[in-house]
């Protein structure tokens, strides 16, 4: 297994060009499964979970080509998808384990051919993620699903109708899911309670250029028509705001100076508030944001996860890396995954000072990190451990570095240039 080694105490300096949204691309190419015409989606990064799931959708039949973006590699791919005729309506095992998102074909698939076979769902080892909410609101719409084998089997024979559904809980996988079964849906579909997230925006103007008429977009409450086929469309993929974070992050650690070419602030407005107060000083400019450490130490600042506009999970191992150098302590609280702390042991081997209570973690600052040894346990706590390796004294190797390709497109490159001392180590 290839690993990651870093000899930290090096300052980044430079720029680093962010790549488009992984979790707006997944379900933005699932949303080819529900049209025979082509969508033509820019700006896909060259990720693994990418490859999963144009593994997935060819195995359902649809056909992709890809081709270098604007600029060849350093923008991404773009990708064209058709779905002319679905050949299976069965999701397998052998690929959905591999990624949670894999389950978001149930809806594309149900809505279009009135069954699916979708193996229940993989990925990171961050706690139960149910697929309840998903099942309940395909239900509401007219769907008849059991478990059986592993599976989740579901049927419409008579096809999905729309609904009214208020999710219990915010979930940016069951909005999406249900978003894509209501494009084919009979009549009005109304969401209540969905996730905010800027991927589900992009996922909304996507269906729009696909022919379905979508209000409430970047609100709480969403209301889709279904329509009885879907058109030709393109459309492009907006910046990774969980990239633009981490290597805000990474530039503060190290005391650095770096534009994120391409990062929005608007995508990251809680987080960038937060390292603010940390003292980062993160401004716009006419490529994307400028990111460096302002008045010397890092401040400990506390956190609590939250839906969006919140902060988001998916830089909560990224801020408590970079809080075990921060003057003071920072309480970092995780309430939308359990199990999301397994970054910790790891941390502490490093010389970090994390003390976990239930769903919080409190971390003092330390005045130096020691590299070491570091096992990956998830995509976002892989690369956590790469921005302590940047900060730590000697050499850090990150073990499991795979977590790490299914989000980071090129993570050792980016930093590279940018005058960290990163190699990969095929293994």
């Amino acid at each position: 297994m290839d690993r990651i080694r870093i000899k930290g105490g090096r300052q980044l300096k430079g720029e680093i060009r962010i790549s488009g949204s992984k979790n707006a691309s997944l379900p933005l190419m699932v949303a080819a499964l529900l049209s025979d015409k082509p969508l033509t989606l820019h700006n896909v990064p060259r990720l693994a979970d990418i490859t999963t799931m144009i593994q997935l959708l060819q195995q359902h039949g649809v056909e992709v080509s890809a081709a270098a973006g604007e600029n060849g590699h350093a923008h991404g791919t773009t990708l064209v998808l058709r779905a002319e005729k679905i050949v299976s309506t069965t999701a397998p095992y052998d690929i959905v384990r591999k990624m949670r998102a894999s389950v978001l074909v149930l809806g594309a698939l149900l809505t279009r051919e009135r069954e699916a076979r979708v193996s229940l769902p993989g990925g990171c080892a961050i706690g139960a993620r149910p697929v309840d909410l998903h099942i309940a609101g395909l239900k509401a719409m007219g769907a008849e699903i059991d478990i059986d084998g592993g599976y989740l089997v579901a049927k419409a024979p008579g096809g999905l109708r729309g609904a009214r559904y208020t999710f219990p809980k915010v979930s940016v996988g069951a909005t999406e899911n249900l978003m894509m079964a209501a494009a084919l849906a009979k009549g009005t579909t109304v969401l209540d309670n969905a996730a905010r997230e800027p991927e589900i925006t992009d996922l909304a103007h996507c269906l729009i250029a696909l022919g379905v008429p979508v209000d409430g977009v970047g609100t709480e409450t969403l209301t889709i028509e279904g329509v009885p086929a879907l058109k030709a469309a393109e459309h492009s993929v907006i910046p990774d705001r969980i990239e633009t974070g981490t290597y805000a992050m990474a530039v503060a650690m190290t005391a650095g100076d770096v534009e994120l070419v391409g990062g929005r602030l608007d995508l990251i407005e809680t987080a960038a508030q937060t390292l603010r107060a940390a003292g980062v000083s993160l401004e716009p400019t006419a490529r994307g944001v400028r990111v460096q450490r302002t008045n010397g130490a890092l401040r400990g600042v506390d956190v609590m996860t939250e839906p969006y506009p919140g902060f988001p999970t998916d830089l909560q191992a990224q801020m408590m890396a970079l809080m075990t150098r921060a003057e003071g302590a920072a309480m970092i609280t995780e309430t939308v995954f359990e199990s999301r702390f397994m970054h910790v042991p790891e941390l502490s081997r490093m010389g970090a000072n994390v003390t976990i209570h239930h769903e919080s973690a409190l971390v003092r600052g330390v005045p130096k990190l020691r590299g070491a040894e570091v096992m990956a346990t998830d995509l976002r706590a892989s690369v956590s451990l790469a921005i302590a390796g940047l900060a730590a004294e000697g050499h850090t190797t990150v073990n499991r570095v795979y977590h790490l390709d299914r989000g980071y497109e090129r993570l050792e490159e980016k930093l590279g240039a940018c005058g960290a001392d990163i190699e990969r180590l095929k293994g």
